[in-house]
């Protein structure tokens, strides 16, 4: 059996004395891993860094074997963003959650699209991290936990939505939230209208987020989110106050 596609390097780990098992998030085949023959070597391995955007061909014997993958750059982001911390730390953490967020083999051509957008959004200026946001929230939706934005769910009004519900994953209008508020999320204004965020939008965003993706894909499988990701955020600003105990509906 033999495909051929383009993916992103997700993550890489030593096989025997020089190769690697290659974990890629390709256009049509999803999460698939694959057993790269020398890509530890002093020849290959700048190519098989995480967030690097590759042509790959995979083979395999039957389609439930591990199988061989070789790769010929697209682009190599990681190399590009050696100098840039910030952009640096949003491509690893994207990759991270890719790789321990996605069932494997699985195709996602929605997410895929969303990925690299944010990849090439990548740069000097940080209007990126907009479309970082809007990436984990296309990554939940694909993972079947999408968030309800677009209406306040006590309300049913679809202007002044500033908070959401922790519990549900949907909005709340600021007339609507009451003495529930400080136990709700907020939601930022750029998921709504587009604007560009400042830093302080985008650690709420990262937040909002970031709390469903603790409760309904890490805190299912007894696992913590990627450190990438948290490496992210520290970065943007400081700690998160402790999260919402009695969420509203």
């Amino acid at each position: 059996m033999e495909w051929h596609d383009e993916g992103f390097v997700l993550s890489r780990r030593r096989h025997g004395e020089g190769s690697l098992v290659v974990n890629a998030f390709t256009f049509e085949h999803g999460r698939h891993a694959g057993l790269v023959q020398g890509g530890g070597s002093r020849a290959q391995a700048h190519l098989w860094q995480p967030g690097n955007r590759l042509d790959l061909v995979w083979h395999a014997r039957t389609a439930e074997h591990l199988g061989s993958l070789k790769g010929e750059p697209i682009r190599l982001h990681a190399a590009d963003l050696l100098d840039a911390p910030l952009e640096l730390a949003g491509l690893s953490a994207a990759m991270a959650l890719l790789d321990a967020a996605m069932a494997e083999r699985d195709p996602h051509p929605v997410l895929y699209a969303a990925t690299l957008r944010l990849i090439d959004a990548l740069g000097e200026d940080e209007a990126w991290l907009a479309d970082y946001v809007r990436f984990e929230l296309v990554l939940l939706a694909e993972a079947g936990f999408g968030l309800a934005l677009d209406r306040c769910a006590v309300s049913g009004a679809t202007e002044g939505l500033t908070y959401v519900s922790p519990r549900t994953g949907a909005a709340v209008a600021e007339t609507a939230a009451g003495d529930w508020a400080p136990r709700l999320l907020k939601l930022p204004r750029f998921l709504l209208d587009g604007s560009r965020p400042d830093r302080a939008e985008v650690v709420d965003g990262l937040r909002l987020t970031g709390h469903f993706l603790d409760q309904r894909l890490f805190d299912a499988v007894n696992r913590p989110p990627p450190q990438a990701r948290l490496r992210l955020l520290d970065l943007l600003g400081p700690p998160a106050p402790d999260a919402p105990t009695q969420p509203a509906d």
